[in-house]
């Protein structure tokens, strides 16, 4: 929902989540079983409830489809660590619940990406022969 200001009061609170979390990720997790695997990973947006209780954390992975499984178990083992982390940094009645969810859009573009080139390139051999 958009303000006579702006975004909404959520919509700043899902962004300054997103910036910090990714903050987070990179630079604070030190568990080395899961710190290189985390690396890897893009936070692509949070989506907050209306009472700041749970926080959809959307995120894909450049260490590919094999390691989904181990990411994703990763995320969830350092959830509370980085929402403990988070209520140092954000000052909000009530730090949200992190539930992590993989975003295949990222991965699907760039399949699509390939799909349009190989077109192009196709086109290009059939109009000069």
């Amino acid at each position: 929902m958009v303000t006579q200001r702006g975004f909404s009061r959520s919509d700043r609170v899902a962004e300054q989540l997103r910036r910090d979390l990714a903050d987070l990720l990179r630079f604070s997790i030190k568990d080395p079983r899961i710190a290189a695997k985390l690396t890897l990973v893009t936070i692509t947006d949070v989506e907050v409830t209306v009472d700041y209780a749970h926080a959809k954390v959307f995120y894909t992975s450049m260490a590919g489809t094999e390691t989904h499984q181990e990411v994703a178990e990763g995320l969830q083992r350092s959830a509370g660590f980085l929402r403990r982390e988070l209520g140092r940094r954000i000052r909000i009645h009530q730090i949200p619940e992190l539930h992590f969810v993989y975003d295949a859009s990222v991965e699907r573009g760039t399949y699509l990406s390939g799909l349009i080139d190989a077109a192009v390139e196709s086109d290009k051999k059939l109009g000069s022969d």
